[in-house]
């Protein structure tokens, strides 16, 4: 049969000037800030609580006492890390705020050198001053525009979320409870503290291998590779705390 019995050929059609081609779809992880506080709060209470029931199994015979110094640690650990993450979370957007008034001001009072400046930060993208000259223009016709492009550009600030203090201190203190019960675990379970000291140092390195996978995975650093990291830092991290509550110990 002719091809033109086939009926017609349909081509795509070409994407309108200026909008992107929907087969092209980047995916990036933009959630980078709560990876970090679940990175702080895991780490801190997977190294801490075990180095303190470590320490403590072999100072007393009963895993009670182990558990209830434990959770007692996790409970003051957990509020501290949760403030020092609201604290910082704070500061830094009050920082942000402090750097925007400044920029707003010298857009108006330093005119010609924050013109300067832009023309600066695009040559160091390899751009002459010629073909900047008209971005330039657009954004002395937006001041919005010019700080946001300053604050990101000549500063390096990016404004933060909403709540974003609140959020990371409910994150740090959350993720550093659920670390710190990993090591208590075996306590809770076992009576004799020599086994229970070993199922929570074998527990504490498959959470920290686990935890360190699904980093990888989200972040996409590669899970085995990130594993085998987060675990020798934290284990190197526990081993030290362990050892210094020894040490502490056999010198009380």
């Amino acid at each position: 049969m002719p091809d033109s019995a086939q009926g017609p050929v349909i081509s795509p059609a070409p994407s309108p000037e200026g909008s992107l081609d929907p087969s092209h779809i980047e995916k990036h992880f933009e959630s980078s800030e709560i990876v970090r506080d679940i990175i702080i709060g895991l780490s801190d209470g997977l190294t801490v609580p075990f180095a303190l029931a470590a320490g403590l199994s072999g100072a007393v015979s009963s895993s009670r006492i182990v558990v209830l110094a434990g959770l007692a640690e996790i409970a003051a650990g957990s509020i501290a890390m949760g403030l020092g993450g609201y604290l910082a979370a704070r500061g830094d957007a009050e920082h942000y705020v402090s750097e925007k008034k400044r920029e707003e001001r010298e857009i108006v009072e330093k005119t010609h050198d924050e013109e300067e400046e832009i023309l600066e930060i695009f040559q160091q993208y390899s751009v002459s001053r010629e073909s900047a000259a008209p971005v330039l223009e657009a954004l002395k016709q937006n001041p919005a525009a010019w700080v946001d492009f300053m604050m990101r550009f000549e500063l390096g600030l990016e404004e933060p979320a909403p709540n974003r203090a609140h959020r990371s201190a409910l994150t740090i203190a959350v993720s550093y409870i659920v670390g710190g019960l990993v090591p208590l675990f075996p306590y809770m379970l076992v009576a004799d503290n020599g086994f229970a000291l070993q199922l929570s140092v074998v527990i504490t390195l498959i959470a920290l291998a686990l935890f360190g996978a699904l980093k990888g995975r989200v972040v996409g650093t590669g899970w085995l590779r990130s594993a085998i990291q987060t675990m020798l830092i934290g284990g190197i991290a526990a081993a030290a705390a362990f050892l210094l509550a020894r040490l502490l110990e056999h010198n009380s």
